[in-house]
């Protein structure tokens, strides 16, 4: 059944500390004055993976661009283990729809990238050990060393999702990671994601269009409603983990996605 409204707060009891903080956050562009986002409050507890979906331009990407300290709120309290992101830190993690491996490096070196970029080689090679694992934890250690295009898509985000786990980041940040790849591979990858978050008891936040995503993946999952952007519901998802994907054929999931597409089309019908 569905979870009634909770505070933005709230968690599931399986999850631990809060890990990332929003409080009161705003953010209106001063070039038009668009009110993107509006009293927008979240908690990100220790392994836990929430998602945001909602209408384009409801406000999505701008909530992951403050949440990456790439850009910053209007008002409002944006912490991480304690302290104020004010710009890009080590201890988030991005991924992207694409998964932007340089093709003139190989899989491991692209891992470790991250790593040389802001510590040096000595630090980068230092890494490649750890690497070497989460490669070995996405099943791609005997393909360490060949370069991006020798990769399915598929194989290049797992490459993907070690990069950003080799720097041990606090949380990892999601933009649809899996939106350009077919439907069989990408279902695939979110039982991967699924299982490597619950290998390395990543805290994770999920963007995506796909209802059944979210709901397959999520803990939580925060619907916003555009103009301007805000939190209308917050749905509890009540599955047994580890999530299956027999689960999407159930009529406790069929309920879920069916509730949260009734609130965004309570939205278009307005």
């Amino acid at each position: 059944m569905v979870q009634p409204l909770r505070d933005h707060g709230a968690a599931p009891a399986r999850a631990g500390r809060p890990v990332y903080e929003i409080a009161g956050l705003s953010k209106t562009y001063a070039r038009n004055q668009l009110v993107a986002l509006e009293g927008v409050e979240l908690t990100l507890r220790q392994g836990e993976f929430v998602s945001v979906v909602g209408s384009s331009g409801c406000g999505k990407s701008t909530l992951l661009k403050i949440m990456a300290g790439l850009i910053p709120p209007t008002t409002g309290r944006v912490v991480l283990e304690g302290q104020p992101v004010l710009g890009p830190r080590a201890d988030i993690g991005m991924m992207f729809q694409q998964a932007t491996l340089l093709p003139w490096k190989t899989t491991l070196e692209n891992v470790v990238l991250p790593i040389g970029i802001r510590q040096g080689r000595a630090a980068a090679a230092a890494a490649r050990a750890r690497a070497k694992a989460l490669l070995d934890l996405v099943g791609l250690k005997d393909f360490a060393d060949v370069y991006p295009g020798e990769l399915s898509g598929g194989m290049a985000q797992r490459a993907s999702i070690c990069r950003m786990l080799v720097t041990e980041p606090a949380v990892l940040l999601l933009d649809e990671p899996f939106s350009a790849l077919d439907e069989l591979t990408r279902d695939f990858m979110n039982m991967e994601l699924q299982r490597i978050c619950a290998e390395t008891r990543a805290t994770a936040f999920l963007v995506t269009h796909s209802l059944a995503e979210a709901v397959i993946l999520s803990d939580r999952i925060l619907v916003m409603r555009a103009r301007p952007g805000r939190v209308i519901e917050e749905v509890v998802i009540d599955l047994p983990r580890p999530r299956t994907l027999e689960m999407i054929n159930t009529a406790e999931f069929g309920r879920y996605v069916g509730h949260i597409r009734d609130l965004l089309g309570q939205e278009a019908a307005q």
